[in-house]
């Protein structure tokens, strides 16, 4: 079955009574949500309870959580070549389904391994390790690869000229969700304990959600006989290209330029930070002297500062250029960054890390979200998407095992910070020099 037809069921997106898009935007919106639990946001309330339940280390669980997230990242370019090819539907259904198996996969990891145990005679620790590692590597690839994927290029497509416009409206509930997120699982494990939790989570991906993806997820507006935008326009007069689209670029074209290199890079030591610091949240403000109840509620104050962000620059980004959007990303990095590091020691720096982390996880939203399809198109945008995410996912990886082997070597976290301040200086400078590659185009 075309694209064409299959679009059409079960109902025509053409005969909504209003631009399909916003429908998009919303469903879209809700699957970026049905993520949480293979973000790390979603799994660092796990962490303490994986720990005692399985009998390892924090360097244990970080090492397995790094191969988990190092593999699932290798398949993420294939997968969105698969999405360029399939669409959103068919790919975004498979993901949540098998995203739900993987939670309840890892709900059931202490049974798993002891029966394993028995069965090969093999030693707890390194039967552990291969447990949770495979455990990783589904909820990892399905959750914040291939789900995350879906949601994002979907409703980029739907969009061009006001693209950051409707995208600031996703990316505010998507803040505010993600803010929430480690509460309302705290409540579920305190509630249903962390077995139930993921369990409950689970049933919500196999059974609701793919129902949902199945009525109202569409690819792109092409194929339902629409125009990305509908008939938005700007005043009296239709908006204006200020960012005109001269070539869709291949895969291997975009991985030439350098502002591929330069956004991906920073997108993905950013994805390095915020999994690092998140993954180990509780561990961080033991360290500086304050409680689990603490680490987990700063994600609510995180999200006010992200979803301002998000919402006056979401339809600036419309207008400006996009590197002077990274530059207001570095300085609320760096605010974030010189919080961690003297948490506990400076009353300000605590609220550094909040302000810091809420402005560049706002400004997180807005790049990823415009960027590519602006320098890029969208023609192979699920392959470009595909590679970033690839990049995004390996850098995540990395950030468990890297705060976790700096808390063990140096008794603290603040090497991984200082590592972390370096790589952005360095990306900052490269912004100052980066160009969108459309532009290079009609010199």
């Amino acid at each position: 079955m075309n694209q064409q037809r299959f679009s059409k069921i079960p109902f025509d997106p053409q005969k909504s009574p209003f631009f399909y898009g916003w429908v998009v935007i919303a469903v879209g919106t809700l699957g970026m949500l049905m993520t949480i639990p293979g973000q790390t946001i979603g799994l660092s309330t796990f962490t303490d309870s994986l720990i005692d339940a399985l009998g390892v280390s924090r360097d244990n669980i970080s090492w397995a959580y790094m191969g988990g997230t190092v593999c699932s990242s290798l398949l993420l370019t294939k997968a969105g070549k698969l999405f360029d090819r399939f669409g959103a539907r068919p790919v975004a259904i498979v993901a949540s389904v098998c995203l739900g198996l993987g939670l309840l996969y890892m709900s059931q990891t202490d049974v798993i391994i002891g029966t394993l145990k028995e069965l090969t005679g093999i030693a707890h620790l390194p039967m552990a390790m291969m447990v949770i590692f495979l455990g990783f590597l589904l909820i990892r690839f399905f959750g914040q690869g291939v789900l995350t994927l879906s949601n994002r290029t979907m409703m980029m497509k739907w969009f061009d000229e006001w693209r950051g416009f409707a995208l600031g409206f996703s990316s505010v509930f998507i803040s505010g969700g993600f803010s929430i997120a480690p509460a309302v699982i705290e409540y579920l494990i305190q509630t249903y304990t962390w077995k139930g939790a993921w369990m409950n989570l689970a049933l919500i991906l196999i059974v609701v959600f793919p129902v949902l993806i199945f009525l109202f997820y569409r690819n792109d507006p092409s194929d339902s006989g629409l125009k990305a935008d509908g008939n938005m326009k700007w005043g009296k007069k239709k908006k204006v290209s200020r960012f005109p689209i001269r070539k869709d670029f291949e895969l291997s074209e975009a991985r030439k330029t350098m502002a591929f290199w330069v956004f991906a890079g920073y997108l993905s030591l950013q994805g390095l930070l915020i999994t690092g610091f998140t993954f180990h949240v509780v561990s961080i403000f033991e360290e500086a002297g304050s409680n689990r109840e603490t680490a987990v509620s700063i994600f609510q104050y995180i999200a006010i500062i992200a979803i301002i962000f998000t919402l006056v620059f979401s339809a600036w980004s419309d207008f400006i250029k996009l590197k002077y959007l990274l530059y207001i990303k570095s300085f609320g990095v760096f605010l974030s960054l010189f919080g961690m590091i003297f948490l506990g020691q400076y009353e300000m720096a605590f609220y550094s890390l909040i302000v810091g982390t809420g402005i560049a996880s706002g400004m997180y939203g807005v790049v990823s979200a415009v960027c590519w399809p602006r320098f890029f198109g969208k023609q192979h945008l699920g392959a470009i998407v595909g590679q970033v995410m690839t990049l995004l996912v390996f850098g995540s990886a990395l950030g468990p095992i890297m705060f976790s082997k700096s808390l063990t070597i140096f008794g603290s976290y603040d090497a991984a910070a200082w590592i972390c301040f370096g790589g952005f200086i360095i990306l900052t400078l490269g912004a100052l020099v980066v160009r969108n590659p459309q532009t290079r185009l009609s010199e």
